[in-house]
């Protein structure tokens, strides 16, 4: 076995969001653009390792797809 995970954290997250937030979202086992849509964005900003900016390039790259993440609202 390879200790090379990059393989494995791949899925189709952009890479533009940098190493630490596909390692930050690969861990929360988000590998793959649809499976954020089944979280909002306060969710993801909570992880360590994903910021602003990555947030922004999963929402374009959500949008490209037309997807979105999860609303959550306060009922």
């Amino acid at each position: 076995m390879s200790s090379d995970t990059n393989h494995e954290e791949e899925g189709d997250l952009p890479r533009s969001i940098g190493r630490p937030a596909r390692r930050a979202l690969a861990a929360a086992g988000h590998t793959r653009l649809t499976q954020l849509t089944l979280v909002s964005e306060a969710e993801l900003l909570r992880l360590h390792g994903v910021g602003p900016r990555a947030i922004r390039l999963l929402r374009e790259a959500l949008a490209a797809q037309g997807l979105a993440f999860a609303q959550r609202d306060s009922r």
